[in-house]
């Protein structure tokens, strides 16, 4: 009877060992598939970055143009280049942070392409219309990479919370990761008026 036991015991082990190991590979594999995905929305967000010097010069070429909106895409640039998150600390409050200062820059940019209706002979310069055409670009690819991202947490939030990997997740720290949410107000359509 001690001997089925040990045996028994003994195969209870090994496959808790195997599950273990198995379930902790599987982690690691979506931590890095998170952080790649991570990786290539700040890849987007920076393009994007790099683009609106070139919108602001062209504008700037091209019309006499409203000083305090160059200035306030220029800032808001500048102050989201600076926020950065570490791939391995996405939590809900450095996602918000980056999120609010790549909100700014979009806002900002939203109010540079509404002026510039008011001058015709800005929108006809080839340049400016290749740059704009860039930056809608971008824009498209930044929604696709926060929706891949987005979802790359969601497989992994699924795992580290599915039992019994929960109880190998809180072994190993792989804790939940935060993703983007949509912006407050998101929920309201526009208003269009003519």
């Amino acid at each position: 009877m001690k001997k089925i036991v040990l045996i028994a015991v003994g195969v209870l082990v090994i496959l808790l060992a195997f599950a273990g190991c198995n379930g902790y590979n599987s982690m690691v594999k979506m931590d890095v598939d998170v952080q790649a995905k991570w990786n290539q929305v700040e890849t987007q967000y920076q393009r994007r970055a790099d683009l609106i010097p070139n919108l602001v010069n062209t504008v700037k070429g091209a019309a006499k143009f409203e000083q305090s909106t160059l200035t306030a895409v220029t800032e808001a640039r500048a102050k989201a280049t600076q926020i950065t998150v570490d791939p391995t600390k996405l939590t809900p409050e450095n996602i918000e942070k980056y999120q609010a200062a790549q909100g700014q820059v979009s806002q900002a940019l939203g109010r540079l392409l509404m002026v510039t209706e008011n001058y015709p002979e800005l929108k006809a310069t080839e340049q400016f219309r290749d740059v704009s055409a860039e930056l809608a670009g971008t824009e498209n690819r930044i929604a696709v990479a926060r929706k891949d991202f987005n979802e790359s947490i969601q497989v992994y939030n699924t795992k580290v919370r599915s039992f019994p990997n929960n109880i190998f997740a809180g072994l190993f720290g792989f804790g939940q990761k935060a993703g983007f949410k949509a912006d407050a107000g998101a929920q309201n359509a526009p208003k269009v008026e003519f």
